[in-house]
């Protein structure tokens, strides 16, 4: 177990990289002592972001160096699974940045090597601690709308064509597809509020609007917020999008998990607003948010009605008014108490997987006719090697 100030790395220096600023607040004592990136433009970035880090051409030449007890990744979704693979090995403790990986194999793969050497994993699903759904999942434990049996989930992605569609992410190789990237979060709160895993799903989707914007241009060296603007509307009048654009931008899921829950899920990227909404039906009422930031509120009906607007009961979403900076604090200090102690976490690694394989199975459907996939099991060792405590699978 470590329990001197942790030692801490960022791989990867892109827009997601800034979560690596929480460190020394998630854990008085840690640091971030190193930062990787293979782009010249990466490097020069985290000069300026993480002043007085050593910085490394990639992340064999960080290991090589030596001297780093934890490291984040943040780089594109399909270097994932081999730069963990690597960190686990080197007895590096990982926090890997949603998506696990872009393929239900390599998601294995990084669970196997896992499992092997006991280094600690840990997959940064912060959603599971946003207020909104802390609200929700308290209102289902307190059994306000009884058993849970039905799960209906919309994503209104009103930044898609900034976040998504003018860098890496809009071409397959790379993302998989957006039900696995985006959706990741959303099928694993569905899992999580739900209490069980999708075994058979079905999607469908289509490239709808992205696909005939015809202003394209490389954009190496970038990231997001040197493009984002509010003012990039209407959709289809975006320009800059990357040159390949094959991933879908309106995207559908739905799923029977292994304890009778049924659950769907849609993804949109050219609506007007941003914000997810959750329907959640159970044997003796319903819950349904409205906003999922501050100012938000969570209703739940539990008495007969015709329309009624109002709920039954309503709950207020606290937390921070856009964005998921609070939820981001709360996923870093989880991760280094649970390096530095062993501590139990919310999401683990085979809840990880397990959203990898709705949303890469479902994208597999929606591009060969819609046809069902069945989710395969784990090795029950693996299995067996994420539900032991937290502290006996920290190496000494």
């Amino acid at each position: 177990m470590i329990t001197s100030d942790l030692r801490v790395a960022v791989i990867g220096t892109g827009a997601r990289s800034v979560i690596g600023l929480h460190v020394p607040a998630a854990r008085p004592g840690a640091r971030i002592s190193a930062v990787a990136d293979t782009a010249p433009e990466g490097r020069a970035r985290a000069a300026e972001v993480f002043p007085g880090a050593a910085v490394h051409p990639g992340h064999r030449a960080l290991i090589a160096a030596g001297g780093v007890d934890a490291a984040i990744v943040t780089t594109p979704d399909h270097t994932h699974a081999d730069i963990a693979v690597d960190l686990l090995r080197a007895g590096i403790a990982v926090y890997l940045e949603k998506p696990l990986a872009t393929t239900l194999p390599d998601a294995d793969r990084v669970l196997l090597t896992a499992a092997e050497t006991g280094t600690p994993l840990y997959v940064g699903h912060n959603f599971r601690h946003a207020a909104v759904v802390r609200t929700m999942r308290g209102i289902i434990e307190r059994g306000e709308i009884g058993a849970v049996k039905a799960i209906w989930v919309r994503h209104f992605v009103g930044h898609g064509g900034d976040y998504y569609f003018k860098d890496w992410h809009a071409d397959r190789r790379r993302t998989g597809s957006l039900l696995l990237q985006k959706a990741s979060h959303d099928i694993d709160v569905i899992h999580h509020l739900a209490g069980g895993y999708a075994r058979r799903v079905v999607g469908m989707g289509d490239l709808m609007v992205y696909g005939s914007v015809s202003d394209r241009r490389d954009r190496s060296g970038e990231s997001m917020p040197d493009w984002f603007s509010m003012d990039n509307w209407p959709p289809a009048a975006q320009t800059g999008l990357n040159p390949v654009v094959d991933v879908e931008d309106v995207s559908m899921l739905m799923m029977t998990l292994d304890n009778g829950v049924q659950a769907s899920y849609q993804q949109c990227h050219f609506t007007p607003d941003y914000w997810r909404n959750y329907t959640v039906i159970g044997t003796e009422g319903r819950l349904e948010n409205f906003g999922d930031t501050a100012g938000g509120v969570v209703k739940v009906w539990n008495r007969r009605h015709e329309y009624a607007a109002a709920g039954d009961h309503e709950y207020p979403v606290d937390g921070v008014v856009s964005g998921h900076e609070d939820a981001d604090v709360a996923t870093m200090t989880e991760f280094l108490a649970h390096v530095a102690e062993g501590a139990p976490t919310l999401v683990s690694p085979v809840a990880a997987r397990e959203a990898v394989a709705a949303g890469a199975l479902a994208a597999d459907s929606l591009r060969s006719g819609s046809v069902p996939h069945t989710v395969p099991d784990l090795p029950p060792h693996v299995v067996q090697h994420f539900s032991r405590p937290t502290t006996e699978r920290v190496p000494r």
